[in-house]
């Protein structure tokens, strides 16, 4: 008896995790069709989409900038420190360029945007669920995930890869500036190592995991903030739930670009 229930504890919890992840996953589906169905059909509020642009984009962008300032900053610090009398100094400008655009920039603006954005969208839902708005959108025969939802999953395909971009030009700008000032590294020389190894590819590398990421982030929030229960507590607990999701799910992502597209 004793080696059944041995037996019966673990599959009972693969059993509910499994449940749980199936759950998951048809929730967001549905979340998901339901947005680029109401866009097909140009159901989705232009005002309300107008509106989540200046939330998740403009506000967004102070944050967004100063990191950027600093991650290219620290980039070419520390590819100066590495590279101090062993390779020509010019290769800085390769290292900087390269990190910031394949990896820093779109990696660190979606952490950003999960702070800011991701748990305000779970906490903003959250409440209304708590507080029985959304089935008052319901009773009136309207869909909250058309309403509330796609217009935010529509802002955020938007708003990613154009902060992306700021923060990829910021960052190079501020590592080059950084690399004159405390490593001597001219601006020609620095253009002359970012130059030597870029691959027109890498731009669009980079803003393909700005879309993927500016898709994901929105997208949890909302399915998230929809499943709050438990009132002003569960809207705590959710909202830390959905920021760990996003930026697990980020980093996910972020480890699955190299092997299927620089191969």
């Amino acid at each position: 008896m004793s080696g059944a229930t041995l037996y019966e504890r673990p599959l009972r919890w693969a059993a509910r995790w499994w449940e749980s992840w199936a759950e998951h996953a048809g929730q967001i589906g549905l979340l998901v069709w339901a947005t680029f169905s109401a866009a097909a059909r140009l159901r989705v509020s232009f005002r309300e989409f107008v509106r989540q642009l200046q939330i998740m984009g403009m506000q967004s962008l102070p944050i967004v900038m100063v990191t950027a300032v600093l991650t290219g900053i620290v980039t070419s610090q520390q590819g100066g420190y590495q590279l101090t009398s062993t390779v020509p100094l010019y290769v800085v400008g390769s290292i900087t360029v390269t990190s910031v655009v394949l990896e820093l920039g779109p990696v660190l603006t979606a952490v950003v945007l999960v702070g800011r954005v991701g748990a305000r969208i779970t906490a903003e839902l959250g409440t209304m669920v708590v507080s029985e708005q959304i089935d008052a959108y319901r009773s009136l025969g309207r869909d909250p995930l058309i309403i509330l939802g796609a217009p935010r999953i529509l802002a955020g395909l938007v708003v990613m890869p154009a902060l992306a971009g700021i923060a990829n030009l910021i960052g190079t700008t501020s590592g080059m500036i950084s690399a004159q000032m405390s490593l001597d590294i001219g601006f020609e020389t620095f253009l002359f190592g970012a130059r030597l190894f870029w691959q027109s590819w890498d731009i669009f590398y980079s803003f393909m995991k700005a879309i993927t990421f500016g898709f994901a982030i929105p997208v949890i929030a909302i399915h998230m903030g929809f499943r709050t229960r438990g009132g002003a507590e569960g809207v705590g607990r959710t909202t830390t739930d959905s920021v760990m999701f996003q930026l697990l799910t980020i980093f996910i992502l972020d480890a699955m670009f190299p092997p299927l597209f620089l191969q």
